[in-house]
């Protein structure tokens, strides 16, 4: 299951859960007035307000680290791209017998990062993962020699430094797409809106009858809520998407000859 469709089964799951939440509240609730009419809502409006609170924290944690997580994510691909289009530039530097063979190489190593942006599968992606590290491997060899019959030089200062931060780059981005939200908080967060709505519901219980419209429209929109908190983790397979920077990638690739 892709982290999209892992993403709405779990909001449609926490949907029907904060339902259930607030109908067995307005019961517990209605219990309550039944035995003691008079005090049953009595000193409760503090827990409420600190759980509301609590919840309405978590989300915006959330909604920050996910929102800072996808800008950094975003800031990665233009600074690979960047890289990986300087050192292509740099390639002039090789002597001209050498350069055919290592424009070939860039451009399957272009399109190998491309794939593994979009590979859902972890092993898929460690495979190709490990197969752009070869390359990388590869390229940095084939320049080492080249550079070794050069004269001038060129090659050792100006292409080596443009490999090594083309290379390192891959290992920031790596990191940065394999780091999302702590599973504690995680967890908490949707601990802690399921108890809030148990505690809408009890509250609700001082009307003899349900609002089903404002059990709805609660649930639906911290499911909502989470499902985008989801989003933002897993910008390759949801709503929110890094196509706009896997332009710069793409572009870079239509341009390597």
């Amino acid at each position: 299951m892709s982290p999209a469709h892992w993403a709405i089964v779990l909001s449609i799951g926490l949907f029907v859960g904060i339902v259930a939440c607030l109908e067995v509240g307005y019961r517990i609730g209605r219990r309550s007035l039944e035995k003691h009419p008079e005090s049953a809502h009595e000193g409760i409006g503090v827990i409420e307000a600190a759980v509301f609170a609590l919840l309405g924290l978590l989300l915006g944690f959330s909604f920050a680290g996910g929102t800072s997580r996808l800008d950094t994510k975003r800031q990665l691909i233009v600074q690979e791209a960047n890289a990986i289009g300087t050192a292509y530039l740099r390639l002039d530097e090789l002597p001209v017998s050498d350069q055919p063979e290592m424009r070939v190489l860039f451009r399957e190593y272009v399109d190998t990062r491309l794939r593994y942006d979009r590979l859902a599968d972890p092993k898929a992606a460690e495979q190709e993962l490990a197969r752009a590290g070869e390359m990388q491997q590869e390229i940095w060899s084939r320049t080492v020699t080249a550079s070794r019959s050069d004269p001038t030089q060129n090659a050792a200062r100006l292409l080596l430094p443009a490999l090594n931060e083309m290379i390192d780059i891959t290992t920031a981005r790596d990191i940065a797409m394999h780091t999302q939200l702590p599973r504690l908080i995680f967890v908490l967060l949707v601990g802690v809106a399921l108890v809030s709505g148990l505690l809408a519901g009890y509250a609700m219980a001082k009307r003899r009858s349900r609002s089903w419209l404002h059990m709805m429209l609660y649930a639906a929109v911290i499911a909502v809520t989470i499902y985008t908190v989801l989003d933002l983790e897993y910008p390759r397979f949801g709503l929110i998407r890094l196509d706009a920077a896997d332009k710069a990638l793409l572009q870079l690739r239509d341009s390597i000859r």
